[in-house]
């Protein structure tokens, strides 16, 4: 066997490894909590989490609801392939609009347009109307600092905010799901996953993603050392030139604070290759709003964002 082969077998059994350790999650979870949700974007790490869902309770439906926290700021490829995913897989959708909250006085626009950080209150509204009690997201420790030393199982108090105090080890394969009436658990079956894991298990699954992870031409303008496009949200400024080039999207947010990145990968192994060489995580090089401050993310997972 040569050593390319027995490199090949490792990350086979990486990827089955990660598999079997989520599948294992979303069982725990089904039996200990009475209403979760699973976190869906139609981005490429909540359509991994849906997939390894159907793969934990197959071939019975998925027995949870999906929830989607809706900016309004979407690109459009993504919100059909969004809709897609739930006819086909006949799944229950709550969408909760952050433009409900701005049109009834509960949020206001920022100055900047950019509704990323107005997604918590929505959030935590829509967890307490429904009473969900564990709430599955797609984050994982390689993406940032604040989310590098975060638990597979997060409690969050009745106001859905972190607090490190509180939060219990995990020994082996123990999970401890314990929680008060009104609290809530977030819930991180890829937390040990890396971009590249997610992107080779993309690979051999075949699961298909929104057309806009895959090199595409796209008029797009240049600001903070991002490309970004126009849309709903806004478009360039003075002195901002608008180009089209060859690019593709690493991470899918508001359409106001994802940047693309400039690439020619048209396929998932071409992605493969440009991941494995990126020195850069996803969110780091194309999400500014990470950025509006050192502490960005670590500010918004007190206040209960993920």
């Amino acid at each position: 066997m040569t050593t390319l082969e027995t490199a090949a077998d490792a990350a086979r059994d990486n990827l089955t490894a990660l598999e079997s350790e989520a599948v294992h999650i979303f069982r725990e979870v089904a039996g200990e909590f009475d209403r979760p949700v699973i976190l869906f974007s139609g981005g490429k790490d909540s359509t991994l989490l849906l997939h390894l869902a159907i793969k934990a309770f197959w071939p019975a439906p998925v027995p949870f609801p999906l929830l989607h926290v809706d900016t309004g700021h979407n690109f459009d490829e993504v919100i059909e392939f969004r809709d897609k995913v739930v006819e086909t897989y006949g799944l229950r959708l709550v969408v909760a609009r952050v433009q409900d909250w701005i049109d009834d006085g509960r949020l206001t626009e920022r100055p900047d347009g950019t509704r990323n950080p107005l997604q918590t209150q929505p959030l935590l509204d829509t967890i307490t109307e429904h009473k969900f009690d564990a709430v599955f997201g797609g984050g994982r420790r390689d993406e940032e600092r604040a989310r590098a030393k975060e638990r597979i199982f997060s409690l969050r108090n009745a106001f859905g905010q972190w607090d490190p105090r509180r939060q219990r080890p995990e020994l082996w394969n123990l999970y401890n799901g314990r929680h008060r009436p009104g609290e809530h658990v977030r819930v991180f079956p890829l937390s040990n996953w890396t971009e590249a894991d997610v992107w080779n298990y993309i690979a051999r699954e075949g699961i298909e993603l929104p057309s806009i992870y895959y090199a595409h031409r796209r008029k797009v303008y240049r600001r903070d050392g991002m490309w970004l496009t126009e849309g709903p949200w806004g478009g360039p400024r003075d002195g901002e030139v608008v180009e089209e080039l060859m690019v593709r999207y690493r991470t899918v947010g508001d359409g106001s604070c994802t940047g693309a990145v400039e690439s020619a990968a048209t396929t998932v192994e071409e992605v493969i290759a440009e991941v494995q060489a990126s020195r850069l995580t996803e969110r780091g090089a194309t999400r500014a709003d990470d950025r509006l401050s050192e502490a960005a993310m670590e500010d918004r997972k007190r206040e209960g964002y993920f």
